[in-house]
């Protein structure tokens, strides 16, 4: 099967000023739901204004056959005709991850994704899935969620999963240079993590989260931070917990 996120992959490869923006919605009955927003409208201007018209379909022209609605991975795979499992968990997860270009005036501006109502057990697939899949996942997806607790490992304010899908569309020597692609190549990255119960309390501090209302907390990386071998920070518990009431 042709990776359902091969066109997005080869894409982000050569962003030079991406935004990614995310939010993790944690649902009273212990699921929770994630969205992802990467923006690539400045880049995608750049590139376009420098290509002449004769190759813009040439170049641009597989992004412009992506979804432009949700679309379940599984539905992707299927409308290929080369959808290779029987595995019903397998197929579960997939029917739940989504995905979708986003266009203005005709041309692809970005992409988003989306897991949707993920349990617990879920994840647990998913984590089996991504052993072959690599999908540009927030790593905060995977922090223990009760449905009343949220508990944070803050070791996962990285961008492992991001880098492992960066991986797969590299040459070696493009791989071995991990830290300063992702330096060049995003601008931006932030996640909010946002509950349907009111916060109740945090405990544990971090530089990079602050509650932003009774609802919603924000995480807002540093990527400077993130890759220095000697990184300093004011406050970095290594776990955070928030209750809910």
């Amino acid at each position: 099967m042709k990776n359902i996120f091969a066109l997005f992959l080869i894409s982000i490869f050569a962003l030079q000023s991406c935004s990614i923006n995310s939010e993790i919605v944690y649902h009273k009955d212990a699921a929770s739901t994630s969205l992802t927003d990467i923006n690539t409208k400045e880049f995608m201007a750049e590139m376009m204004a420098m290509t002449p018209d004769s190759l813009k379909e040439k170049s641009f022209g597989e992004m412009n056959q992506l979804p432009t609605t949700w679309t379940n991975m599984y539905d992707l795979a299927s409308k290929e005709g080369k959808l290779n499992t029987e595995n019903q968990d397998t197929i579960r997860i997939m029917k739940k991850i989504y995905m979708k270009s986003v266009q203005e005036d005709h041309q692809p501006v970005g992409f988003s994704f989306k897991i949707d109502h993920f349990t617990p057990q879920d994840y647990q697939a998913l984590k089996n899935f991504t052993k072959d899949k690599k999908l540009p996942l927030d790593q905060n997806n995977f922090n223990n969620w009760d449905g009343k607790i949220l508990t944070i490992d803050t070791e996962n304010f990285n961008l492992k999963n991001l880098e492992e899908a960066i991986r797969t569309k590299s040459s070696k020597e493009e791989a071995e240079k991990m830290e300063g692609m992702m330096m060049m190549f995003f601008k931006n990255i932030g996640t909010t993590l946002r509950f349907d119960n009111k916060i109740k309390s945090v405990t544990g501090k971090h530089d990079w989260v602050k509650q932003i209302d009774d609802y919603s907390v924000r995480i807002e990386y540093n990527l400077k931070t993130m890759y220095d071998k000697n990184p300093t920070f004011k406050n970095a518990d290594k776990k955070i917990t928030i209750v809910t009431e």
